[in-house]
């Protein structure tokens, strides 16, 4: 996954500058039918029955030579009440609704949700590193 514009300035300024850097209550698992892009420009699923989910980490441990953080646990949305369209990306988001883009990714396999499916995630599927 790659590092939004937003959490790269706050960890910048956070480490650098003494900027304090408040940790969010929660991280959210966003899906997103385009790129969310590094500046948070990308096309969120809405409608249907979405909201996204509260995701938890487990402790980082090196993978593939990298500090990574994974999922602990399933995460499964909501059955959909009406198309999505197709899922490409994800984005974890420091917000339940609007807040801010942390980071962000293509899905290995693109997933058209079409109403009565459901979109699940497996433990240790969502992964965020540091290089």
């Amino acid at each position: 996954m790659n590092m939004s514009n937003y959490l790269a300035n706050a960890l910048l300024n956070h480490v650098f500058r003494k900027t304090a850097l408040a940790s969010p209550a929660n991280v959210y698992v966003a899906l997103y039918t385009t790129n969310p892009t590094a500046a948070d420009t990308g096309q969120e699923v809405s409608g249907g029955g979405y909201t996204r989910l509260p995701i938890v980490f487990g402790a980082p441990a090196v993978d593939g030579g990298k500090p990574t953080i994974k999922n602990s646990a399933d995460l499964a949305f909501a059955i959909a009440s009406a198309s999505w369209g197709t899922v490409s990306h994800i984005g974890l988001r420091d917000a339940a609704t609007a807040g801010n883009l942390l980071y962000f990714g293509a899905l290995d396999s693109p997933r058209s949700i079409l109403a009565n499916d459901i979109f699940k995630f497996l433990q240790g599927s969502v992964a965020a590193s540091m290089s």
